[in-house]
């Protein structure tokens, strides 16, 4: 099975996160903010990914971002070589008012680009700028290339989770193995 975790404790936060790739969408998840809790059991729901993640901190930003950089490792431990994995992922999710679509390729060069238009400065008790700051930690410490953008919609909670939910659909065909696939899925060789 492809699985992992990391430990990672500082001054500010002590985080735990496991993940199994092959999994059911199996989701523990206690992060003192409850609609970032919210969004990262819809991100295995929807990944198929197995997540359990914990974190305690002093700020809700420190405990996002530094789940983030755990979530990004454990998940690219769990890849290893990347080796016969599809390597891209792309999905479009619709909720309710709004419509997310998210890219992903796990080529190990981090880069993020995301627009989820979010109006306010707080989705429930999570600020809009720790969403956005979520997906793009992600992306570096996962050493992937994600896009997620919001096309349209009325509300920011939509906006959010329609995002989440797409990017876990993408990781979803990203992470998968190719059964015709030899080596890494790259011309180079290498990735």
């Amino acid at each position: 099975m492809r699985t992992d975790q990391v430990y990672r404790k500082t001054k500010e936060t002590e985080v735990t996160a496991k993940v199994n790739l092959d999994g059911e969408g199996k989701a523990e998840i206690t992060t003192e903010v409850a609609f970032f809790d919210h969004l990262l059991t819809s991100f295995a729901t929807h990944s198929l990914i197995d997540v359990t993640a914990k974190v305690q901190g002093d700020l809700k930003h420190h405990c996002i971002e530094d789940l983030a950089i755990g979530l990004g490792e454990a998940l690219s431990k769990a890849l290893g070589s990347r080796e016969g994995i599809t390597r891209f992922g792309y999905a479009a999710v619709p909720m309710d008012d709004s419509l997310a679509f998210a890219a992903v390729d796990l080529v190990k060069r981090p880069y993020a680009v995301i627009n989820l238009k979010l109006r306010g400065k707080k989705v429930e008790d999570m600020a809009t700028e720790d969403i956005v700051h979520f997906f793009e930690t992600l992306a570096t410490s996962l050493s992937a290339n994600i896009h997620v953008w919001t096309e349209y919609g009325g509300n920011d909670h939509h906006k959010a989770e329609a995002a989440i939910k797409a990017l876990a659909r993408s990781l979803k065909q990203a992470v998968a193995m190719d059964p015709r696939r030899k080596g890494v899925p790259s011309s180079k060789g290498a990735m």
